[in-house]
């Protein structure tokens, strides 16, 4: 019989059936034991439909949220969606809360002099929908809109494959031949484009150490020192490798323009009308545009936004005490400032950067005065994916808006909704049985009552 890791490994298959079936056998595997459940969220996971550092599928993640016990879990992915049925259904046989999200970036017209969550790139934001809980039909502008998005990230791939191959013309790439297959589904990313250059310089030189030689050239070290790299840390060689090639300064970089990206207004007007909560993305604080704290916020709440996603390990887990307080006073500064606009606050760890943290530590001296805000923005979530998914009732939608009187209001009543147990499959059948005010007075009732009464 096969073991729990060779199970795992099979978790993360690009064949999907052979992931359903993984998971089949792991849940066989591990039906008579009991895992601990804890408060630590992470509502910020990409997966290998994007990129995730440890190849993780949507599966995968569910899976080790499972055997981590984390409270909640939440899937985003860049530009895509792929991941959404997959992560839920995955979700839903392990009894773990699930969000599904997708994280893209925009241009932000008012701050276009202004760095905000992309450094060195001015009017660039990153931004999220969060909540997505079904299928678009194919001819449908939700549909339509999503994959122009998509095609945009992979032309922007090209351009930039093809203004480095200009320049290493020795390893140059095909895009189609040896950076899609590195994905499960064809959204490429640019770790993706750094790894199948990686792999062409071995493939083209033969040997390691030509390689390093032939490399020593682009990068500016030596072919001893970049051996030493690699073979101490891939993933610190595939950073070194995308600076020099990808970021700013690099070999294929150009600067973006408001023309590089969609309009950040028009992202989130299709995010609230997928059924999704618009989220602004933040960074650190330390930016020009992030600095102005509360301003900032009220102006991407113009532009859409409805709730804050925050990755905290980017502002205490530092080494310098005079640059942690400094951030750390950022992180209070902005989440105070959230919470004073009635913004959800999501928090995450990402997992597309070897190092990063599978859950934060929601516990320690800096986060805990946090706790019960990131809490409260996961059970939102959870909440309004629940209510998105049975009742078509939605938190950014028309339906709360006249339900609830304040923002207070409506987030008291998705939270109330999302911190409710895992629903088991005799309940998710009942529930998917109901029509959709059925199905929301159900709820309602349940969470009233802290407990499921279907």
């Amino acid at each position: 019989m096969s073991n729990i890791h060779e199970i795992e490994k099979r978790l993360s298959d690009f064949d999907v059936k052979k992931r359903r079936k993984a998971l089949n056998d792991i849940i066989n595997f591990s039906s008579a034991k009991e895992y601990p459940r804890n408060d630590k969220v992470n509502m910020h996971f990409h997966s290998f439909f994007s990129y995730n550092s440890e190849g993780w599928s949507p599966t995968r993640i569910a899976w080790e949220s499972k055997k981590a016990g984390l409270f909640a879990a939440g899937l985003v992915d860049f530009d895509v969606i792929d991941g959404m049925e997959e992560f839920i259904g995955a979700c839903d046989s392990l009894g773990v809360r699930a969000s599904v999200g997708v994280e893209s970036r925009t241009f932000f017209a008012k701050f276009a002099d202004a760095e905000m969550d992309s450094p060195g790139e001015p009017g660039v934001d990153y931004v999220m929908g969060v909540g997505f809980s079904e299928k678009f039909d194919p001819a449908s502008q939700q549909a339509v809109k999503l994959e122009q998005y998509r095609k945009g990230a992979g032309e922007r791939n090209k351009s930039l494959i093809s203004r480095i191959n200009s320049k290493v013309a020795d390893i140059a790439i095909d895009y189609e031949k040896e950076v899609i297959p590195l994905t499960p589904s064809g959204n490429a990313t640019e770790r993706h484009i750094v790894s199948a250059y990686i792999n062409k310089s071995f493939q083209v030189f033969g040997s390691d150490q030509k390689a390093f030689e032939y490399m020593s050239g682009v990068l500016g070290k030596s072919p001893s020192e970049l051996s030493e790299i690699f073979h101490k840390s891939r993933p610190a060689y595939d950073e070194l490798v995308r600076a020099k090639f990808a970021k700013k300064g690099g070999l294929g970089y150009v600067q973006p323009s408001q023309d590089t990206f969609p309009p950040m207004k028009e992202f989130l007007s299709w995010v609230k009308s997928a059924g999704a909560i618009p989220t602004e993305a933040w960074l650190d604080g330390t930016t020009k545009g992030e600095s102005l704290g509360i301003k900032y916020l009220e102006a991407s709440k113009a532009e859409g936004s409805e709730a804050l996603n925050i990755i905290p390990d980017r502002n205490w887990n530092i080494k310098d005490a005079e640059t942690k307080k400094v951030k750390v006073d950022r992180l209070a500064e902005v989440i105070a400032a959230a919470e004073k606009l009635g913004m959800p606050v999501f928090i995450g760890t990402e997992m597309n950067k070897s190092g990063q943290p599978f859950a934060d530590d929601i516990d320690n001296e800096v986060l805990s005065p946090f706790k019960k805000i990131f809490l409260k923005g996961a059970k939102i979530a959870v909440g309004h994916s629940i209510l998105a998914r049975f009742a078509k009732f939605h938190y950014s939608g028309a339906e709360a808006a006249a339900e609830f009187k304040s923002i207070s209001e409506k987030n008291i009543f998705f939270s109330e909704v999302g911190n409710l147990a895992p629903m088991n499959q005799e309940q998710l059948l009942k529930i998917s049985g109901l029509r959709p005010k059925e199905a929301f007075a159900k709820i309602a009732d349940s969470a009233k009552a802290e407990t499921w009464k279907i």
